[in-house]
């Protein structure tokens, strides 16, 4: 499983220093992860104030 982060996404960057894997950055208005980077560590989700990052199953 990875992450995404989806449109509810407030650009607040809580994520993007907490992410050890370097795999969130900032792309316009909101934030963005990588699916090569990430490492499945979901503390994303832990941080988030308004529950944007979800896990999606890797194919």
């Amino acid at each position: 499983m990875t992450y995404i982060i989806t449109d509810e996404c407030i650009a607040c960057a809580a994520c993007e220093p907490e992410c050890e894997a370097g795999a969130i950055s900032e792309k316009g208005e909101i934030f963005s992860i990588d699916p090569a980077k990430c490492d499945d560590c979901g503390t994303c989700v832990e941080v988030c104030p308004v529950e944007a990052c979800v896990p999606v199953k890797k194919e």
